[in-house]
């Protein structure tokens, strides 16, 4: 569950957490885009090193990065040394929080793991919510919102960006950039650690009348 210190949200009172580190501004830091690879023509020792990296990355251990309205965790970049053309990364955007816009050759993908929101592409909305996929087009400009004024919004983002610098495509540009201040209903938001998604709650008290089983018949004819 997200927490805001010292607030509440729909009545319901929440702890005071301690103060979370500041995540440092990705956007103004060095970023590898393509990383080098270096070595004999057979590429022994790359191929090697490749296979000595661990292949199960924690979330828990990857830190983010951000703004108070949107904050952002990688798990794959190429500055990593797994991958190369590949950026997986997971966006949490703060209760009323708004993405800076912007626009870049690469499409992407965002899977939306919780909460409810918005996109603008190219001057057109699109309304998101927790299951669905919002597409980013190649040469889009756009920019990402949270519908919800009182709780968070969590989407994985999955984008070839490394693969289209590689080949040159270098077109890309921020129009209006992040807000270095909160959101009028976000104020001392950070970023969940806990990966369950906060907009399912399952009861697990069903009766055992709703549901249908259905048995299937193996080729011996017996029930399965």
């Amino acid at each position: 569950m997200f927490s805001i210190a010292g607030s509440s949200t729909s009545g319901v009172e929440l702890p005071v957490m301690a103060e979370a580190k500041k995540p440092h501004d990705h956007t103004q830091a060095e970023r590898v885009f393509v990383r080098g690879i270096e070595g004999q023509y057979n590429l022994t020792q790359e191929l090697n090193r490749l296979r000595s990296l661990p292949r199960v990355r924690k979330g828990s251990e990857t830190p983010f990065s951000g703004y108070p309205q949107m904050y952002n965790r990688d798990y794959l970049i190429p500055a990593h040394g797994l991958g190369q053309t590949l950026h997986i990364h997971l966006e949490e955007y703060a209760p009323g929080g708004v993405s800076q816009k912007h626009g870049h050759v690469n499409e992407a993908v965002f899977y939306i793991l919780d909460g409810i929101g918005a996109e603008v592409h190219d001057g057109v909305r699109y309304e998101w919510e927790a299951g669905d996929i919002a597409i980013v087009h190649n040469n889009c400009v756009h920019q990402h919102f949270n519908r919800s004024t009182e709780k968070p919004a969590r989407c994985l983002v999955m984008k070839t960006k490394p693969m289209y610098l590689f080949m040159n495509l270098l077109f890309q540009r921020t129009i209006i950039p992040f807000s270095h201040e909160p959101s009028p209903t976000g104020v001392g938001f950070v970023p969940r650690e806990d990966p369950s998604p906060f907009d399912h709650q399952h009861d697990h008290d069903h009766h055992h009348d709703d549901h249908a089983h259905v048995h299937f018949e193996t080729v011996e004819g017996t029930k399965a």
